[in-house]
């Protein structure tokens, strides 16, 4: 523990700039964009179908261009880099606000999925991996608290800015907030990024290269070959792809339940605190228990959640049902951060993380459309949460025994 504190201490302010990229990765997140839907659905008279497909679209075309976007940080100054991500979120904010049509709805949403939820979160988790070498993933573990932060504060201010001045006007604001605070802020966190300290190099920890045992690296070809990544991807999709589902029609879960939107959109309060008890919890049980029981084990309380959902109607239940989400989504993201390198090596994570990805995007990106359908067929978020249990239910059986041998 002294270590760590000693660690923040001395590197205090590149880690805040980290935190605070994951943070304003939120614009561009379900949780926020999320509870405009009531209003943009009547502004530009969309069904859910409809809402959901304009969603769907937007995010499918930002999540497969960050994979090439990228690779601009390797490029340019993280100061360039982050300047542009940040005028980015903001020019998705201001064409939100002005937005006329479905088409200028679509680039405004393309904009705030592309430079929000995908390059704030790349710029984040790529510049704490870069600068640190022997407390990597102490660097990175204090920069992913910025989403729980945000997730803790961006939907229940969105609601009420909603509430005080209007969905258009809250656009606006958010425009110049990135513009006149945030940018500025994340430049000055970022003077003096290029001063390592040696302490933090694997020279300076008193690393040494040792001779560990040879073990077998996987191309991206070799896994796409393999029937285990098969029958694990349906359970390292659950988390997102219910996670969008329920989100993205917050307001609609919320006249279902009889709950006020406020309410509900408070209870991310919950979700948030959950989530970094997820990510200290899922580490330790890890770190004892290995990959094998947490697969099973992870998504236990998002079915949980599902279930009383679909069952229940107390308006306490909101909190309860988020809490919940909120673990198995802390659980997500210790354990799929581990599971590919003890499964396929480290030679080519890259390319294989960029193939979860993807069919990751592919998931988000088809669950407000489908669900949005539902709910135009008459159907309600109860019978939707029913729905993805079953989902998951099917996912843990088929993944059950894949991971009984070492690959």
């Amino acid at each position: 523990m002294t270590d760590y504190l000693h660690f923040v201490r001395r590197n205090g302010r590149f880690l805040l700039f980290g935190v605070l990229a994951a943070a304003l990765s939120g614009f561009g997140q379900t949780f926020y964009v999320g509870v405009f839907g009531a209003e943009l659905r009547a502004a530009f008279d969309l069904s859910h179908g409809q809402y959901g497909l304009l969603y769907s679209l937007a995010t499918l075309g930002s999540g497969l261009l960050v994979a090439w976007a990228g690779g601009w940080i390797d490029r340019m100054s993280l100061a360039r880099f982050v300047t542009g991500v940040a005028l980015g979120v903001a020019a998705g904010c201001l064409v939100m606000a002005s937005a006329t049509s479905a088409a200028a709805l679509v680039l405004g949403l393309f904009l705030l999925r592309f430079c929000g939820q995908g390059l704030f979160m790349h710029t984040a988790s790529t510049s704490m991996a870069r600068h640190f070498e022997a407390h990597r993933g102490k660097a990175v573990s204090i920069a992913s608290k910025g989403l729980p932060l945000a997730e803790a504060v961006m939907p229940a201010a969105g609601v009420a800015l909603i509430g005080l001045v209007g969905w258009r006007t809250t656009w606006w604001l958010s425009a110049g907030a990135m513009v006149v605070v945030f940018l500025p802020l994340l430049l000055w966190l970022l003077r003096g990024r290029g001063r390592v300290d040696p302490a933090d190099t694997a020279e300076g920890a008193g690393q040494e290269d040792v001779p560990r045992p040879r073990r077998r690296h996987w191309t991206r070809g070799e896994v796409l070959r393999d029937l285990r990544f098969y029958r694990i991807l349906p359970v390292v999709l659950a988390p997102p792809f219910v996670m969008t589902a329920m989100v993205f029609h917050l307001a609609q879960l919320a006249a279902d339940k009889g709950w006020s939107l406020e309410a509900l959109a408070g209870a991310f309060t919950g979700f948030a605190v959950a989530h970094v008890v997820g990510l200290l919890v899922s580490g330790i049980l890890l770190d004892r228990l290995g990959a094998r029981p947490m697969l099973r084990l992870f998504l236990l309380p998002m079915l949980a959640g599902l279930l009383l959902i679909a069952t229940l109607d107390h308006p306490l239940l909101a909190w309860v049902f988020m809490s919940l989400m909120g673990l198995s989504i802390g659980g997500a993201g210790t354990l799929l951060g581990a599971l590919w390198p003890v499964l396929y090596g480290t030679a080519h994570l890259g390319a294989i993380r960029a193939m979860v990805h993807a069919a990751m995007v592919l998931s988000t990106a088809i669950t407000p459309v489908t669900a949005g359908l539902a709910l135009d067929a008459g159907l309600g978020m109860e019978t939707v949460a029913l729905v993805l249990a079953g989902y998951i239910l099917l996912a843990l059986g088929v993944s059950w025994g894949a991971l009984g041998r070492d690959p």
